[in-house]
């Protein structure tokens, strides 16, 4: 009976002398960092024409959850995908003063980002005009992408594409030119002077790469070759 007792104590002598849990409460979790949010374009306003190649471009303050500093980006460019980028800059001001060629397009958009690295998406893209000297007629601006976006799978046989133009001479009138097909660039003109932003593609080959661009043309002459979009077929 005694070596009974004797291992009883001893079972639980080593029990409460075992490496037991801490009191002291596990730490907070770093909470989760969310981007600022996208800033909006203030001025110059979409399709300007703008009588000084002095600019100073503006846009809206974005806000940040955690309040962390924000800096914003800035890209300027001749061409609504920005592959042909003129200027970058970053700043902590929601203004960015620059002089650019006369008698040329430009397109422009910002994005915010905070001091933790997260950021915002770019805004949406805004074109404008510098006037230039003697300038009779402005060319169109590059056509934007409505839909389908680039490299989207089209389902069936049909596609509905359609784009956006604008021009700075408010007068002119604008019609357009489609190109499609399974070559990039695409050389069939499918449609000539469509006065309508939309086309309907039909009788389409399944899992197949399709080609697709518009030519924007106003009633005076001028004429602006849209960049090379393309969709496929499931």
């Amino acid at each position: 009976m005694r070596k009974i007792i004797t291992f009883v104590c001893l079972s639980l002598s080593l029990i409460s002398c075992g490496g037991g849990g801490s009191d002291e409460p596990a730490p907070a979790p770093e909470p989760v960092n969310t981007a600022p949010s996208i800033p909006t374009l203030v001025s110059p306003t979409n399709s300007k024409l703008c009588v000084s190649n002095a600019l100073v471009l503006e846009w809206s303050a974005s806000t940040d959850a955690e309040n962390n500093p924000i800096v914003y980006q800035i890209q300027i460019a001749t061409d609504n995908l920005f592959t042909q980028i003129v200027r970058t800059n970053e700043g902590t001001t929601r203004t960015f003063s620059i002089t650019l060629e006369k008698g040329k397009a430009y397109y422009w958009r910002v994005k915010a980002t905070d001091s933790k690295n997260a950021a915002s998406a770019y805004s949406t893209t805004f074109n404008f005009y510098t006037e230039g000297i003697a300038v009779i007629n402005y060319l169109p601006f590059l056509p934007s992408l409505i839909q389908p976006e680039i490299n989207a799978t089209i389902l069936g046989a049909t596609a509905s594409l359609k784009w956006f133009a604008s021009d700075v001479d408010a007068s002119d009138i604008l019609t357009y030119d489609v190109f499609f097909g399974t070559t990039n660039p695409p050389t069939i003109k499918l449609v000539d002077s469509k006065s309508e932003t939309t086309f309907n593609a039909i009788s389409l080959q399944a899992t197949t790469i399709y080609y697709w661009r518009v030519v924007v043309k106003d009633n005076k002459g001028g004429e602006t070759r849209g960049q090379v979009w393309n969709f496929k077929t499931n």
